[in-house]
């Protein structure tokens, strides 16, 4: 194995994987520099989810390596993945999977509290990203009360709040109006940039992709040009102003 560069805080070489025999990804290489925010852009089947699952340690390659801040991520047993994803990684679906059980602010902090941190601290960090995410009065609401947005936004604040090195968000305004994407997307944004988070966004949106600061293309598992996606929210084009 040889270590990646020391500017990349994650770095993927060769990753092969498939599904029940069916290829997922050929052969992907990758770099994502730190504070970067890099947009995987292609077509649904592309590959973009399998290619996060890997970078993010949720799945081990069938081939190739997987390096997070120059260690190597595909060598590592279960439990100390896990525990990468919890203490290093944040990450945001295409739906919240928030807790029914909990409010808003306790589905914020979990992480917080999982990882041993004290009530009021985890609460008080749940709370403040909830407040930038605009959503602070929903703080005592359970998600049954909330709506679609809403729950992303807790979900969004989630990933966050534990300070990670990487977040990944695979399609994470897919199920967002555009109004809300367009809030979403400028808040992962901006604490990404003021807090030195690197964002890897798979996305079918080129609209969305355009949050990024780079952007690289998946089609059928490997990389190339991004094909034309129309899908049942991007059809029609954002405000200028999103």
């Amino acid at each position: 194995m040889v270590a990646p560069p020391d500017n990349d805080v994650l770095w993927a070489r060769a990753l092969r994987h498939s599904h029940r025999g069916d290829p997922a990804l050929a052969g992907v290489s990758v770099n994502v520099r730190a504070g970067e925010i890099l947009a995987v852009l292609g077509p649904r089947g592309a590959g973009k989810s399998t290619l996060l699952h890997c970078l993010s340690g949720q799945l081990v390659p069938d081939e190739g390596e997987v390096w997070f801040n120059s260690a190597p991520v595909h060598t590592l047993d279960e439990a100390s993945r896990e525990l990468l994803r919890r203490d290093r990684f944040g990450w945001i679906g295409d739906r919240a999977h928030l807790l029914p059980e909990l409010t808003a602010w306790e589905n914020a902090a979990l992480p917080l509290m999982l990882r041993g941190d004290g009530h009021r601290g985890a609460r008080s960090a749940a709370q403040e990203w909830l407040e930038r995410l605009d959503i602070g009065d929903c703080a005592r609401k359970r998600p049954a009360d909330l709506t679609t947005a809403q729950r992303q936004r807790v979900a969004v604040a989630r990933a966050l709040v534990t300070g990670p090195a990487v977040v990944f968000a695979d399609e994470p305004t897919a199920a967002l109006h555009r109004q809300d994407r367009g809030h979403v997307l400028r808040t992962l944004a901006s604490a990404a940039r003021s807090h030195e988070i690197t964002v890897v966004l798979a996305t079918s949106d080129p609209e969305v992709a355009g949050h990024a600061d780079r952007t690289m293309g998946l089609v059928d598992g490997r990389p190339g040009a991004p094909m034309p996606v129309q899908d049942r929210e991007s059809a029609s084009p954002w405000p200028a102003s999103v």
